[in-house]
């Protein structure tokens, strides 16, 4: 009867939890659909900060967010970047606006055109956003004006802003009347981008944005990024991806001096794996640049296990090795010291790998997989190998020579024909010549002296 009574309990709780389930589903759906998401674009935009913002997005479409901001402080970056951003941003089901919370400039003009609605602090400015070199600071060739313009020219056309103002951020060699002259790139303040309906309006601070978007009543989340792109960031910093380049050719080169696979062929290979894997996701590396790495280290494979010397193989697989590696630190509009940094790293690398290569083979203990290659093995007398004997015994000997010594020919010598070498002059057939001494298989002579009448 007890047990009857708390099963009775059990069930009835159990059913006045089923009924309060949908209650609670409505509220959390309804408190999710208040939520704001704040998504920081601060600082130099490279390629970390690209799956950082997409995230950010993904999770906000997930959670049902009400609307994503976008806090923006950048003096832009690279184009690349900004393109993977952009199209994240187009790609969203949920609101995104940017709030330029001072400078939003280059790439970050680009971001701020593709939100939905553009909204800026007091004395904050957005434009100039020509692509220069990161190096000089000089205006990059026109077809990298002309993507550039297009670009923005397309962003402008969807959000309902004159496109012409978008070109103008671009391209200092557009004229607008009454808004900028030839010769200059056009950077708007608050008031002006206002005024030109770039930006809908002038707000103080993150929480007039959310009064004037009528999103008060939500709770805002502030993203951050999370260890794992932490991490992808520090692997595809510059200086970090070519240290990664050459201790893997490092890992791989001492493996072949061991005698079974060890550690550093796994460190090589995870070193490898670090730098590909950390590229492939900011968008760098693709299948085509795997496959030329692919394909250079099967023709230098190809060079030292099936063809001997070193040939057009492995010439042709360093060649295309080094341009998959290059392809891998460059982006779509790379500037020129974008170009110039990678082909450091890659060469330093290359070289690095080298040097340290050549001494390890010659210095290391043998490896049973390079023994026939390198001909590092050795045979005794007792299996049949002997090396031909000096032939100390014809030293002092005379004979004759039966063809001409140019330097190298045939003589006899008492009675046994011989190769034979002069010391560098040439003889005649006929010549008597004396032996003066054997060095390995060389049997040096010379012409025997005359004798008097």
């Amino acid at each position: 009867m007890h047990r009857r009574t708390s099963l009775s309990r059990l069930a009835l709780v159990a059913l006045a939890l089923a009924g309060l389930a949908p209650s609670l589903a409505r509220r959390l759906r309804s408190q999710s659909a208040r939520t704001v998401y704040r998504v920081p674009v601060t600082g130099t935009i490279e390629h970390g900060l690209a799956p950082f913002v997409a995230r950010s997005l993904r999770e906000a479409d997930r959670e049902g967010a009400r609307a994503v901001i976008l806090d923006m402080d950048t003096p832009g970056g690279r184009v690349d970047a900004a393109e993977q951003i952009t199209d994240a941003i187009r790609d969203a089901r949920v609101p995104v606006y940017t709030f330029v919370n001072r400078r939003a400039f280059s790439a970050g003009a680009m971001i701020a055109l593709a939100s939905d609605s553009i909204f800026m602090r007091p004395g904050s400015v957005i434009g100039a956003a020509t692509p220069v070199s990161g190096e000089t600071g000089e205006k990059l060739p026109e077809k990298y004006v002309s993507a550039m313009r297009a670009e923005f020219r397309a962003l402008a056309e969807e959000r309902g802003i004159d496109p012409r103002i978008a070109e103008g951020m671009v391209d200092d060699q557009i004229e607008i009347p009454g808004i900028k002259p030839k010769g200059q790139l056009l950077t708007l303040s608050t008031s002006e981008a206002v005024n030109l309906r770039v930006a809908v309006a002038e707000v103080a601070d993150l929480d007039a944005l959310l009064i004037r978007l009528d999103l008060r009543d939500g709770a805002v989340v502030a993203m951050r990024p999370n260890w794992a792109e932490a991490v992808v960031r520090f692997l595809s910093n510059p200086l970090i991806a070519s240290l990664l380049l050459t201790l893997g050719g490092l890992g791989l080169v001492i493996e072949l001096k061991t005698p079974q696979f060890g550690l550093a062929g796994l460190a090589g290979l995870a070193c490898l794996a670090l730098f590909f894997g950390s590229h492939w996701i900011i968008g760098l590396a693709g299948w085509g640049e795997v496959l030329l790495v692919g394909l250079g280290l099967v023709g230098i494979l190809v060079e030292i296990f099936l063809i001997p010397g070193f040939g057009v193989a492995g010439i042709a697989g360093l060649g295309v090795l080094g341009a998959g590696l290059f392809l891998s630190l460059i982006g779509s509009y790379p500037t020129t010291a974008d170009i110039g940094q990678a082909v450091g790293g890659v060469a330093i690398g290359l070289v690095i790998v080298g040097a340290i290569g050549v001494a390890f083979l010659r210095h290391l203990p043998a490896s049973k997989r390079l023994a026939g290659i390198l001909h590092l093995g050795s045979a005794q007398s007792a299996e049949g190998y002997v090396s031909a004997p000096a032939r100390i015994d014809l030293v002092g000997k005379s004979g004759v020579s039966l063809s001409e010594l140019r330097p190298v020919g045939v003589a006899e010598i008492e009675g046994e024909r011989v190769d034979v070498t002069t010391e560098g002059e040439f003889l005649n057939s006929g010549t008597p010549i004396t032996v003066v001494r054997a060095e390995g298989m060389r049997v040096v002579v010379r012409p025997a002296p005359k004798l008097p009448a």
